[in-house]
């Protein structure tokens, strides 16, 4: 695979000043001959990173800071891997945007967020969670141009949290990534199950309707590339806003799904009521807030995105546009449909429309936006289940082999499969979602972001404002370290400068923890309730929850 290495574009024209220059940041670069699998120190990160953003910068783009002599002193096997890598990074930022907003949203679960809150509380909630999400989006984005490159990859959220804090945070990241993706796809199983039951009229097995959806994931999730499926990103959001005007169009004309909202929420039919404020209980609100944190959930994903763009420098244009869109639908979204619908808001919304067609109409969107939206889900959940299972752990083939393929398939229809257990065992579609939010994903968007932004500060500027720190050198002095002889001078460094964003990190993770815990316990009571009600699906039922 030597010969097929990516010739870097400083080597067409030495004469050029700026690409001479270029070509001695290369060199500088690939002095450090150590094999790129060893650990390196935290200072060595900064700099090869530094000199990936200079490169990227200077116009190189994917292919990074690595040229064809450079990757002389690299193992065969690891050579072919940072080409393949670089293969990948083809994205950009505007094709970034749709996938960031196809990842993250799910305007469905807002008008049932509003209803258990109220205008004010609900409206409140969406807003400062949507400013912190693009805040924790941002701390990610800076971690990574921080400390990727490509003889040290950041290839995921494992990646990025093994190089600030240990390799144990790779490993409790990663499961906690495998555990957040399958609910989400079993979350995807059970709205399209319903759908299916809705547009059936209950004619079918809901169990089977499930297992349809799964059998069509498993195919789906065969694409092995966020390439061929990004442009379905745009498609995804199209549709999605052409259900939401359709909803947003009929809900003034038409009744609420009562029998609908009796069988999913327990409220039985009369005047449809709107709050302010609205007391739901705490279990009812905590579920409630949740559902928001699962509908902003998306930073999970932020760095397999940002691994796959040409110029990663400009993730943050396409996430912020993103939040800024999903932030504007969600409250329109959510405020609209409760006005008209009061308490018999339901989850999905679009299942609360009692016109049939219209129903009917918004139901097979979904089904197609939810294909989209489980094909990413599935795409990302079992890259990461591979490239750190099978690659790294058991040295298996890479997933462009065709071992690799053989691998994949299989971990496509174990992965399917899981998800549709835990669909088809807890049907109660806002209750699993509040789990999974509470677990995983508060914990992703809002929790660990800040958390390793502190560990990430701190060392940095431990490094840095080291009196003999030398930013040219590739392995920078450092006499001391946080524990041991200099461990007081080493923190006067790491905790002096920016004190008070520091600081807000700390205080913002464990805010974060504390809430996934109360929002998980609040789940796990509300699913125990939802069985115990008379009205609720049972577990593999035939009889759909709507």
């Amino acid at each position: 695979m030597a010969s097929e290495r990516i010739s870097p574009e400083w080597n067409e024209d030495p004469s050029d000043p700026d690409k001479k220059e270029l070509a001695q940041a290369h060199v500088k670069a690939v002095d450090y001959s150590s094999s790129a699998t060893t650990q390196p120190s935290f200072g060595t990160l900064l700099y090869f990173a530094a000199q990936q953003r200079k490169c990227e910068e200077g116009g190189l783009g994917s292919e990074g800071a690595l040229g064809r002599d450079d990757l002389a002193d690299l193992p065969a096997d690891e050579v072919e891997r940072v080409n393949a890598r670089r293969a990948l990074r083809a994205a950009t930022w505007q094709a970034c945007f749709f996938l960031v907003v196809t990842d993250i949203i799910g305007p469905s679960s807002a008008p049932w967020a509003i209803s258990q809150l109220g205008f004010l509380p609900g409206i409140a909630v969406y807003t400062v969670l949507g400013v912190v999400a693009c805040y924790t989006g941002l701390l990610l984005w800076k971690m990574y141009m921080g400390l990727d490159s490509d003889r040290y990859p950041v290839r995921g959220y494992g990646d990025l949290a093994e190089k600030i804090v240990g390799g144990w945070a790779r490993h409790t990241v990663n499961i906690l990534q495998s555990v957040q993706l399958i609910f989400n796809v079993a979350v995807v199983i059970l709205g399209n199950g319903q759908s299916l039951s809705q547009i059936s009229h209950g004619r079918v097995c809901f169990s089977v309707l499930m297992l349809i959806w799964t059998l069509v994931g498993m195919i789906v999730s065969q694409l092995k590339s966020l390439r061929k499926i990004s442009w379905l990103g745009s498609a995804c959001v199209i549709l999605s806003l052409f259900g939401i005007f359709i909803n947003v169009g009929v809900v003034p004309h038409s009744l609420p799904n009562y029998s609908g909202a009796l069988n999913q929420l327990g409220v039985v039919q009369g005047p449809t009521i709107t709050e302010l404020i609205h007391n739901s209980g705490f279990n009812g609100s905590l579920v409630a807030v949740m559902n928001i944190v699962y509908a902003y959930g998306g930073a999970l994903m932020f760095v397999e995105f940002m691994t796959e763009l040409r110029r990663p420098m400009d993730f943050w244009k396409a996430m912020c546009c993103a939040q800024v869109f999903i932030y504007v639908l969600y409250v329109f979204y959510g405020t609209f449909i409760y006005a008209f619908q009061g308490q018999f808001s339901m989850i999905p919304a679009n299942q609360g429309i009692s016109i049939y067609w219209a129903q009917t109409l918004t139901n097979c969107i979904s089904l197609v936006t939810g294909l989209i939206v489980a094909a990413l889900y599935g795409h990302v959940g079992l890259r990461s289940i591979y490239i750190n299972i099978v690659e790294d752990l058991f040295h298996g083939p890479l997933l462009s082999s065709r071992r690799g393929m053989l691998i994949w398939f299989g971990a496509v229809v174990g992965y399917w499969s899981g998800a549709f257990i835990i669909a088809s065992a807890v049907p109660q579609f806002s209750n699993i979602s509040g789990l999974v939010a509470s677990v995983c994903i508060l914990q992703f968007s809002f929790g660990i972001p800040p958390a390793l932004h502190l560990c990430f500060s701190l060392q940095r500027d431990a490094v840095v404002l080291h009196p003999e720190y030398d930013p040219s050198a590739v392995e920078p002095v450092v006499t001391d370290s946080w524990k041991g002889v200099g461990a007081s001078e080493w923190w006067k460094r790491a905790v002096g400068r920016q004190w008070w964003l520091k600081s807000m990190n700390l205080t913002l993770a464990l805010a974060a923890l504390a809430a996934g815990g109360l929002g998980a316990y609040a789940s796990i009571e509300s699913i125990i309730a939802g069985f115990a009600s008379a009205s609720a699906a049972t577990s593999f039922t035939c009889a759909g929850p709507v």
